[in-house]
């Protein structure tokens, strides 16, 4: 069995992720696995015992796949990009990513056993001058910009590309979007690909100019993860529960 499910004894789980320096802790994972769980049978949840610190986080939920050796399919990720204490926010959006993720249907109890849940807390957030200017693996993006029809023409402004920054533009009506850290090379994308999927994703259905990039603000994050199975969060659940 995976280290991912033993049980801290001589530590505290506070004093195992100073000590560790890991942001991010299986401890996480069990904890949204323990909310989801709870919610869609009658047991009762394990109060957390990792520190209430505050992160943007994300929690994302994938059906393993049932033949050995394939990628887990995406079954829901929704996050949030203010700091949240910990104990409420992995809570509130293990039950949101489970139920409200527009893409899916909601997570029913049936699909449990098959289930992996994974949590990013978001960290070192930047704002840059331009859309290139990240590392593909090392940085999430979050993405705004406006209604391309009001943009002014700007075919002599400079191009990304060729070492030139982005022209301000402001407006009222705006888009946005965001992939975390692990999903550009997850796809195989390049810069350019991974900009304009997120275009896509924003809800942008027309041509995508080099204008249009240019117009983009882009903030560059980065991410600690960790993922646990349901076989993993099982036993931690049965190490935790209180003993009649």
């Amino acid at each position: 069995m995976s280290s991912l499910t033993s049980t801290v004894t001589s530590k505290t789980v506070g004093e195992e992720q100073q000590s560790s320096g890991r942001v991010c802790i299986p401890e996480h994972c069990y904890y949204a696995f323990d909310t989801l769980y709870c919610a869609l049978t009658s047991e009762q949840p394990i109060p957390p015992a990792f520190p209430d610190d505050k992160y943007p986080l994300f929690v994302t939920w994938n059906t393993q796949s049932s033949r050995p050796g394939r990628p887990s399919h995406l079954r829901g990720c929704i996050g949030n990009f203010e700091p949240m204490p910990l104990h409420d926010g992995l809570a509130e959006y293990a039950l949101v990513s489970a139920f409200k993720d527009s893409r899916f249907n909601k997570i029913e109890r049936r699909e449990l056993e098959s289930l992996e849940c994974s949590i990013s807390l978001l960290t070192d957030f930047e704002y840059v001058n331009s859309y290139l200017d990240w590392t593909i693996g090392v940085h999430g993006i979050y993405i705004t910009f406006p209604h391309p029809s009001l943009l002014a023409p700007s075919s002599e402004a400079p191009s990304p590309l060729s070492s030139g920054s982005i022209p301000r533009i402001t407006s009222k009506q705006t888009f946005s979007a965001t992939y975390l850290p692990e999903v550009i090379p997850d796809q195989g994308w390049d810069k350019i690909q991974a900009i304009d999927s997120a275009i896509h994703k924003a809800g942008w259905r027309g041509a995508i100019s080099e204008d249009l990039r240019r117009s983009i603000k882009l903030r560059r994050y980065q991410s600690q993860k960790c993922t646990v199975t349901w076989d993993e969060y099982i036993v931690w659940r049965r190490n935790h529960e209180p003993q009649d």
